[in-house]
């Protein structure tokens, strides 16, 4: 069994995801591009692992999006993505949030219909280590 452990950005709540992980998934619906700010977001799932949060539980809070299944879990202090439990029988983790290394690479995009019209093409655009002068 492996270990995974994160973290918010402010460092107020850390947890320990117990277990393994079963799919990776790149998800560009327009929920996922609203909720991140970006492209898609980048989530693992799995039915048997298990979250235990390490410090900062009161500090989580969760959102649903009315009339849909889209949750998202996140520190109230600072607004980083957390592991969210809202959908019973999944552990959703945003890989984001992890301090440790995931060894599996990400299993599909999802949702690729609804695919920012900027999103093509990335492979193409400039790479810096760091911020551009």
């Amino acid at each position: 069994m492996t270990d995974h452990f994160g973290s918010c950005l402010c460092g107020t709540v850390s947890f320990e995801v117990k277990g393994e992980f079963d799919s990776f998934y790149l998800c560009h619906c327009q929920h996922c591009q609203k909720d991140t700010g970006s492209a898609h977001a980048a989530n693992l799932f799995s039915k048997s692992a298990k979250l235990v949060w390490r410090s900062g539980a009161d500090a989580v809070t969760s959102f649903t999006l009315p009339g849909t299944l889209h949750n998202k879990s996140f520190c109230k202090l600072c607004g980083s993505a957390l592991p969210d439990t809202q959908t019973a029988g999944f552990l959703v983790v945003p890989a984001g949030c992890l301090d440790t290394e995931i060894s599996m690479s990400p299993t599909a995009h999802i949702f690729s219909s609804s695919k920012a019209a900027w999103d093509g093409g990335l492979g193409e655009v400039p790479k810096f280590e760091g911020l551009p002068d």
